[in-house]
């Protein structure tokens, strides 16, 4: 018995608001199949559907599905079935869905195959049951069958980010795992064993030693370490600084004063008295 969506509210975000737009370089161009007359137009439908559900960091050669390729080109599926195929190739599911957690994994389908964020943690809370009730195909069957993307891209159109204002595209998003998912699976690989058993266990080698440490660490220890001073870099500094300083001149005159020397009568001894001569 499978459990039924749970309720949320949508938040008002842009493609909600119907408004009126003057088209610049975020404008996002509409790709339909029905408007396609020539082979070059249906590379340019394929491209974009591998770059809005792979992302640019997984369009690759060896990552081409050539069979859904082929059956659009000869009209066999629709563009919709071909961005299933996609959702639910092998390449999404081993570089996107198997190294994310539930929650982000909601978040980032939302934005490549209905062209929006979730719109709060309840969604994804709803969207994440699905998940583990149905799997990973059937949460793509049930946006893909849903009347929010019927309305919004139909069998014809390939999904696309709607009413981008600000940020990057959703679809250049890094689809690798995040912190938590990452240390997750470190725990995972560990058995449930810290550091500390790890290391005092015995029976590791420095390599199961080093894995056990959390990828974070050295981030961690980096950002407590007193940070040294350079001595040469700072006198350099210094006396860059201090050569062209211009010391002003504090110096005053000094002045003297004139001194008045006065005749004063003086008592000589009386030889020196004219005409008493000593002999």
């Amino acid at each position: 018995m499978s459990i039924p969506l749970l309720e949320y509210t949508p938040s008002s975000q842009n493609q909600r608001v119907e408004g009126y737009e003057v088209p610049n370089e975020d404008t996002p161009t509409i790709y339909r199949l029905s408007t396609a007359i020539d082979d070059a137009d249906v590379d340019a439908i394929i491209w974009a559907g591998y770059r809005q559900i792979f992302s640019e960091h997984l369009i690759i050669k060896s990552n081409r599905q050539r069979f859904l390729e082929s059956q659009l080109r000869n009209r066999a599926i629709s563009v919709r079935d071909f961005i299933r195929g996609l959702g639910k190739s092998e390449v999404f599911r081993t570089q996107v869905a198997d190294l994310n957690s539930n929650y982000r994994l909601v978040d980032l389908i939302l934005k490549r195959f209905l062209g929006r964020a979730a719109y709060n943690r309840d969604e994804e809370i709803a969207w994440s049951i699905v998940i583990g009730t149905k799997g990973l195909h059937g949460f793509i069957d049930a946006l893909l069958d849903s009347d929010e993307y019927q309305e919004n891209f139909g069998d014809d159109i390939v999904p696309y980010q709607r009413r981008r204002f600000k940020d990057r595209p959703f679809n250049l998003v890094n689809p690798r795992y995040n912190a938590y998912w990452r240390d997750r699976q470190t725990l995972n690989a560990l058995g449930g064993r810290s550091f500390y058993n790890v290391r005092t266990s015995g029976t590791l080698t420095k390599e199961d030693i080093r894995r056990a440490i959390p990828a974070n660490f050295m981030a961690l220890a980096g950002s407590i370490i007193t940070p040294e001073r350079n001595y040469q870099r700072t006198i350099a500094s210094v006396t860059s600084q201090i050569k062209d300083i211009k010391i002003p001149d504090t110096s005053r005159e000094v002045t003297t004063p004139e001194v008045t020397v006065k005749p004063v009568a003086v008592s000589l001894p009386y030889r020196y008295i004219p005409g008493n001569k000593t002999t």
